[in-house]
């Protein structure tokens, strides 16, 4: 018998929805996990909300407080699911009481945060994560095993974009994620966090940033309310807030090995609606990927003969690619929701003592944090600014 994890998910809006999809599916597709998630209790802080949500997404109960959550002897996972101001407070009190901890990107609004919620999970001995998904993405997993393979020779180049629109309207309210004090950052916590978690998994460590952001409009209507898909709406009447946050930031970066990086996210992308694309240059070839084309990977190697060289498409749906036995046959493929799914069984395992590698965990949640951090210093400073020294 796979051994039982209980789940105490905080947070019911658009990442709560995700992960509690994952956690109900993922013994159905990964019969093999040496543990299985038991949805025990969603929180959330609006009574009624939290009690739908939880019936809806299939929790045994809820909580309207976290801090009873953390203290129920009958859970044994906590997944941090809420704003950027809230992760430390609710990662560290979870690690106390002994529980493991999952956690939404980025780990943290600050490096020291982010820096004392390893300490808490180093110190109480429990496993941790951070939930960037789109390393789960195989396609992703595939450019991963072609770097170490050496396909495409030394790494020169990393390039990539994160490029949404959903704020462009001058008249969309003032949400959490456009508050500094909620959500830390813009686009620059919310979304170079992706692509700097990625940069770091297929590229390297990176030494030195220098950035620049800006805000575009600067005040909004307060909202009103907010829904699980993004969306949200000000009153008739709403008086407006300061947008505390960038709306764009774009960075330069120097590798460790010696790798030339550029990044850029912004939510003033017109059309684009989730954007996020690379591409890494390298001695013997290059990778591409988009996001929304996330079952392809772009390849191309100088090696081939000269008549057929090219980007060739690679369809990542064959049993041969990471985690795709595991759902259907080839040339059926998978989507977004599915990256989580990967997460659970990745988690499930590492807490059932077969996979003692679990990444990213919180370590390497400060390690982007750091590079966040560095960008930020660099924008305030209007210079290069070394990782390792913020």
């Amino acid at each position: 018998m796979p051994k039982q994890v209980n789940v105490g998910l905080i947070g019911y809006a658009f990442m709560g929805k995700s992960h509690s999809h994952a956690y109900k599916d993922m013994a159905f597709f990964f019969p093999e996990a040496a543990a299985v998630p038991v949805m025990k209790a969603l929180c959330g802080r609006n009574r009624d909300k939290v009690k739908a949500a939880a019936a809806t997404f299939g929790w045994e109960g809820y909580e309207t407080n976290w801090k009873k959550l953390v203290k129920r002897d009958d859970i044994h996972l906590i997944d941090v699911s809420t704003p950027g101001d809230t992760h430390a407070e609710i990662a560290i009190a979870a690690a106390e009481a002994g529980k493991h901890v999952f956690c939404e990107k980025p780990l943290a609004n600050t490096l020291a945060e982010a820096r004392a919620m390893l300490q808490a999970v180093k110190k109480a001995r429990v496993k941790s994560m951070v939930a960037y998904n789109y390393r789960r993405v195989p396609a992703v997993q595939l450019a991963r095993q072609l770097i170490d393979e050496g396909r495409i020779g030394k790494v020169y180049h990393w390039r990539a974009v994160y490029l949404q629109d959903w704020i462009m309207d001058p008249s969309f309210p003032l949400v959490w994620r456009l508050q500094k004090e909620k959500a830390g950052s813009g686009p620059h916590g919310d979304l170079n966090a992706h692509i700097i978690d990625l940069a770091r998994f297929l590229v390297g460590e990176i030494d030195e940033v220098v950035g620049l952001d800006a805000t575009f409009i600067k005040e909004r209507p307060v909202v009103e309310e907010i829904d699980a898909t993004l969306g949200a709406k000000a009153g008739k009447a709403a008086r407006k807030g300061k947008v505390t946050v960038d709306d764009a930031t774009l960075f330069l970066a120097k590798f460790a090995n010696g790798a030339l990086g550029a990044f850029e996210a912004t939510r003033f992308a017109g059309g684009r609606r989730n954007g996020n694309r690379f591409e890494i240059n390298g001695s013997k070839g290059s990778i591409a990927f988009n996001l929304e084309k996330m079952n392809e990977l772009q390849y191309y190697n100088r090696d081939d003969d000269s008549h057929v060289q090219g980007f060739r498409e690679i369809i990542v749906n064959e049993g041969v690619h990471p985690y795709m036995s595991h759902w259907w046959p080839p040339g059926h493929i998978i989507g977004w929701e599915h990256t989580f799914v990967h997460e659970v069984f990745d988690l499930m395992q590492a807490i059932a003592g077969k996979n003692k590698d679990l990444h990213p965990d919180f370590e390497e949640g400060v390690k982007d944090q750091a590079v966040l951090e560095a960008v930020s210093v660099s924008i305030a400073n209007r210079s290069w600014v070394k990782v390792g020294e913020v």
